[in-house]
């Protein structure tokens, strides 16, 4: 039996998984969360065999939830649902040490056999997911991406700096650069053409 936490803010996906991945296979849902700090608690609470999370959710997100579990428990097995897997975001997931990434839009049954497969040490990330993510025209680095995600966020100059453990003159360099890379006027701006272009 695997025992597993789901998290993701859309509840009607959320409640039919916890219904039916029990139905497809040897699982044992522990715990449901809708958002990402909630993930946090209910993850290190319960030490599940794999946490299945969303990676787009309000407030604390899929990736910022997973660094924060990786520091608790850094063995923790991590399946991340996605519905358009932007490169950077990928490449961050990995860097995180996500196990495996699966569209939102597949079978149950295909999420239960990928669960397994990543319960048993291995790596799964779905064909469609994969060649999304290959095909990567982001001319922005991933400290201007971190930053532009911390803007996107709503945080300050000097938020960012401390939340990203950098001076707030190389957060303005991060910004600056991402700019004009994105030829726009403000670092707003700039966070809206990266989210648009799909590269946050």
């Amino acid at each position: 039996m695997t025992t597993v936490v789901l998290a993701d803010d859309e509840a009607l996906l959320r409640k039919a998984l916890a219904a039916l991945l029990p139905l497809e296979g040897e699982i044992t849902v522990l715990a449901e969360a809708q958002e990402g700090a909630a993930a946090v608690q209910a993850t290190l609470r319960h030490r599940p065999d794999v946490l299945v999370i969303d990676l787009e959710m309000p407030g604390m997100d899929g990736l910022d939830a997973v660094a924060e579990i990786r520091r608790a428990r850094p063995e923790q097995v991590i399946l991340m649902l996605t519905r358009h897997a932007r490169p950077g975001v990928l490449r961050k997931a990995l860097k995180l040490g996500v196990q495996g990434f699966v569209s939102k839009s597949a079978e149950p049954a295909h999420i239960v056999s990928v669960i397994a497969t990543l319960h048993e040490g291995k790596r799964w990330i779905d064909p469609d997911v994969s060649a999304l993510a290959v095909v990567d025209d982001c001319p922005l680095t991933d400290r201007e991406i971190d930053v532009l995600r911390a803007t996107r966020e709503g945080y300050s100059v000097a938020d960012i700096a401390t939340r990203l453990h950098l001076a707030e003159g190389t957060v303005r360099n991060y910004l600056s650069n991402a700019m004009q890379k994105t030829q726009t006027r403000t670092r707003h701006e700039a966070a809206r053409y990266a989210r648009e272009h799909d590269w946050l």
